[in-house]
């Protein structure tokens, strides 16, 4: 992770609420339970998500950012020994130079942490199989984070009226809305925490149903934005964190729109892939995606202008008819996957080193750089003057650097790497794709 952390950022509307009590019992609440998934109210400090439809269709809601279900820690010893466990489920390398996305399971037993990580494990798979995730898949880190819940499963599942309290209160039905699963925020930031980086925030529900939420507008005083949920046991659940990792990642807009919402009348919007540009005027006026218009998009079709976006049908214009941030089972059009690239650079490095900057290095010293992205091209340079003999080599050593002078002396040891991909065309975002590491050398 290279960016900075939030120094001082209000989880909006994060209400407390007393922690109930749960021991052993029936998973389902009785009779007499008066709290039902779908009679949650909207409240003070509502946070706005994205609702996902089996369909593919998306849509936006507003819901309270606590949640009624959240149980009382677990009490017995081995729930609390397994509390808030971290695993590192994929490992590329340091923090520093990678995208560091946390996992955090709910409705999840002490006993069931094994399948958890499991859970967790696929739906990164199943994430990292779109691209440009894909291509740049080694510049991810994978930590699952184990919230130890009392009972099984999540609220209104199977039925609507079904309670289960968990560590991060999960539940469908939220907003009446049956497949919607809302959480806890300020349960999610507490184990988020327990990790050593968070970048992306991903909550894995303990259900097969299929469902979800994504909440773009959260920032977190840890420093990610956004949370999305999905259902660990649903196959077709992984969508939902691709659409919503374009937001925190790509800072992409929706490019859906609301039936019967009026047209957009505001000012040119900052996200990349909308705009109230014509092509032509885009075209015209050298901006935003106009070095990208004609040209074939892996979502189908050809980059142009197409109406309707950001919620809003006429007014505004998309670079193509059907991408991800229009509905899930898409994929990333053009302008998109150039913004999620960049993006995966603000928190990851093309190249890093496990021999820190820090390090004098003398003639008998070797070295090795790793470059997590293939095609990925390398040069080396000793005092200005390139190496040309070490081009893309990645391990060295300081005696292949050429000659030495009679004495001892200081000199200059730069690594440049550059990742050459015709993917990302805009001349402000290529300088994320060439990153240096500079070694004194006495030799």
């Amino acid at each position: 992770m290279r960016t900075s952390r939030f120094t001082s950022v209000t989880l909006a509307g994060a209400m407390t609420l007393a922690a109930l009590a749960v021991g052993v019992g029936p998973t389902v609440a009785a009779p007499s339970d008066p709290v039902d998934p779908a009679s949650v109210t909207v409240s003070p400090g509502d946070q706005d998500v994205e609702v996902f439809a089996e369909d593919g269709a998306i849509s936006r809601t507003k819901v309270p950012a606590a949640s009624p279900f959240v149980g009382a820690p677990v009490m017995n010893a081995a729930g609390a020994a397994a509390d808030g466990t971290v695993t590192k489920i994929v490992n590329n390398g340091s923090t520093e130079s990678k995208l560091d996305v946390v996992m955090i399971g709910d409705g999840y037993t002490a006993s069931e942490q094994d399948k958890f990580r499991e859970d967790a494990a696929a739906k990164w798979k199943d994430i990292s199989a779109v691209e440009p995730y894909a291509t740049y898949r080694k510049l991810f880190n994978v930590w699952a984070v184990g919230a130890v819940s009392a009972q099984s499963g999540v609220s209104g599942d199977p039925k609507q009226d079904t309670v289960r309290k968990t560590a991060l209160g999960s539940r469908f039905w939220c907003n009446s809305i049956e497949r919607l699963l809302c959480v806890d925020i300020k349960a999610v930031d507490t184990y988020a925490a327990k990790a050593p980086q968070a970048d992306l925030v991903i909550v894995v529900a303990n259900t097969a149903k299929y469902g979800g939420a994504g909440y773009g507008s959260t920032q977190s005083p840890l420093g990610y934005e956004g949370i999305a949920t999905v259902a660990g046991g649903n196959s077709a659940s992984g969508q939902i964190a691709v659409h919503e990792t374009g937001h925190s990642l790509g800072k992409l807009a929706d490019e859906y729109w609301a039936d019967g919402a009026g047209p957009y009348q505001g000012a040119e919007p900052p996200q990349p892939n909308i705009t109230t540009l014509s092509a032509d005027r885009m075209r015209q006026d050298k901006a935003k995606w106009y070095r990208w218009l004609g040209k074939t998009s892996p979502d189908g079709g050809t980059v142009g202008a197409y109406q309707g976006g950001s919620n809003y049908p006429t007014g505004l214009n998309r670079p193509t008819d059907n991408s991800v941030m229009r509905s899930l089972g898409r994929e990333f059009n053009l302008p998109g996957r150039e913004a999620m690239i960049a993006g995966f650079y603000r928190h990851a490095s093309t190249l890093s080193s496990s021999t820190p900057v820090t390090t004098r290095l003398t003639a008998t010293d070797h070295l090795t750089v790793d470059l997590p992205v293939s095609g990925t091209k390398l040069r080396w340079y000793l005092d200005g003057k390139e190496v040309t003999a070490l081009r893309d080599h990645k391990s060295i050593a300081v005696s292949d650097l050429g000659p030495t002078g009679s004495k001892p002396a200081a000199h200059e040891l730069k690594a440049v790497a550059n990742d050459p991909t015709s993917a990302v065309i805009d001349p402000a975002l290529t300088p994320a794709l060439t990153r240096s590491l500079v070694w004194s050398v006495t030799r």
